[in-house]
């Protein structure tokens, strides 16, 4: 079973692809970066069972390449992760053209991707997608952010479509709802509001790239009657 994760060379995408490299030292693990160019050869060279694969996702030809492999190769697990743009601004000063070009990046990207996917894995009656979402999703979402929880809000509800069309198929579509990380999508985050989080998160930290993957790595290898799920990390700070 090989593996291909978007996004896969800084941040969060980085931890998936080299935890899913060092337990699967077996299988192929493919990751896709776009500027992250001297991480994604250092995982490389620390993993010999890695690929990387340049892909920029406001390119169609990228993406349609990106498709072409998938067609190509025997991949059993999909982690789409990849996000290209936070535009952190409120929702009446952000101009139309902002959540167009985000749609397009980010969404209809990740569905050419996923498709392609799914078109292989019912012929190989198996396959997982593992979709990493976000607990903004539940309940107030933060203020500034409407084009990101829209665009998250838009995947959950197809990976519901993703589960209920191919479970026949044994492919499963599952996602992953993780609160607020120090990365660097968040650097622009004040170092006070994150003190805040802290001192009012029960566990008194916040949750870490590495327990994110850990959730990623337990689906890749979970059953697939764990099928259609959304799996929140945010300490029980919201409910479903």
């Amino acid at each position: 079973m090989n593996f291909l994760i978007t996004g896969g060379a800084s941040g969060l995408g980085s931890a998936i692809t080299k935890l899913i490299a060092q337990n699967h030292p077996s299988s192929v693990v493919y990751f896709t970066y776009h500027a992250s160019v001297e991480k994604a050869k250092a995982i490389e060279a620390r993993f010999s069972n890695t690929k990387a694969i340049h892909c920029d996702f406001t390119n169609t030809v990228d993406v349609n390449n990106l498709c072409d492999l998938i067609s190509n190769e025997e991949i059993g697990v999909l982690v789409n992760n990849a996000v290209t743009r936070i535009d952190k601004n409120h929702f009446h000063k952000t101009p139309s053209s902002v959540f167009t070009e985000g749609f397009l990046t980010d969404i209809v990207s990740t569905l050419e991707i996923t498709k392609s996917f799914i078109f292989k894995a019912r012929k190989n009656k198996q396959g997982r997608i593992i979709t990493i979402l976000s607990a903004a999703l539940l309940n107030t979402p933060p203020a500034g952010w409407s084009g990101y929880v829209a665009n998250k809000a838009y995947l959950l509800s197809m990976h519901k479509s993703w589960a209920t069309e191919n479970k026949a198929f044994n492919i499963t579509s599952n996602c992953i709802s993780p609160d607020f990380m120090a990365t660097s999508l968040n650097n622009e985050v004040d170092e006070r509001i994150v003190e805040n989080m802290i001192t009012n998160h029960p566990l008194k930290r916040l949750l870490t790239i590495e327990e994110v993957a850990d959730t990623v790595l337990f689906l890749c290898n979970a059953t697939p009657h764990l099928n259609g799920q959304n799996i929140v990390l945010n300490a029980a700070q919201s409910l479903l």
